[in-house]
This record gives structure tokens, C-alpha cells and sequence, in this order.
């Protein structure tokens, strides 16, 4: 097993997720099973995913990217959280018009040592 590839499972098992590698990059998902989703009433399963890449051999810094599905009433909490440990919050947005419970989508980013990223949005997410 290559360098990377034990570096994205052990991202993966920080965060709490699948590991993979897709177009090159470290991908890990995670699906919110508790959280039971419909779009135009039809079950939706709730999913966010993490990546890293361009990874600096020197450094250790990587490009780390985050598409993490929330309910409504996480938002806020979840973002503070990110901030105070020095997250990029990128964007917020719903991407469903007939959605229950309605899904708000962040996305989140920063350069930095994969692994300290991982750990920095588990104790985010340990806040859902």
C-alpha cells in the first residue's frame, strides 16, 4: 500500500467515512442514515463527502475540500465551529426545492495537513 493511499484511509477513519480514490484525489463519504430525507417524497439518502489533493511532499499540505449536508437548525453550529478552528466556510446553499427536511449544503476548504483537517471537521461533526 502506497504513502497515499494509507494517508486517505487513515483521513477516511478520522472523519468516519469510506475511503477512495477518485480522479486522483483522496475521496471519503459518509451518509447520515438518521436522518431521513425526501425529495418530492421520495427517500433521499443524506451523504457528505471529504477530499484531499495536490499533496506537498515538503509541507504536507494538501488541498482539503468539503461538501457537508446539514439540517437547517445544524447550520450554525456546525459553521461556528469550522471558523473557530480556522475552516474556510465557501459557500452555503439548499440545493432542493422540494426537499423534507430541508438540506443545507456548506462547503468548506483549506490547505492544510490532511489529517489535521480530518480531525478539525470530526469535532464538528461530533457536534450534530
Amino acid at each position: 500500500m502506497s504513502h497515499n493511499e494509507r494517508l486517505c484511509r487513515r483521513f477516511a477513519e478520522i472523519i468516519g467515512g469510506t475511503p477512495g480514490f477518485a480522479g486522483g484525489k483522496c475521496v471519503t463519504t459518509i451518509s447520515r442514515n438518521r436522518v431521513k430525507a425526501t425529495i418530492l417524497r421520495k427517500r433521499f439518502m443524506v451523504t457528505s463527502s471529504f477530499s484531499f489533493e495536490s499533496l506537498n511532499a515538503a509541507t504536507g499540505k494538501a488541498l482539503c475540500l468539503g461538501r457537508v449536508a446539514l439540517l437547517q437548525e445544524e447550520t450554525e453550529r456546525f459553521i461556528a465551529s469550522l471558523i473557530k478552528q480556522g475552516i474556510i466556510v465557501s459557500s452555503i446553499h439548499n440545493e432542493w426545492l422540494f426537499d423534507r427536511p430541508r438540506l443545507i449544503y456548506v462547503n468548506i476548504e483549506a490547505v492544510k495537513n490532511p489529517l489535521i483537517f480530518a480531525r478539525k471537521v470530526r469535532r464538528a461533526l461530533n457536534l450534530l
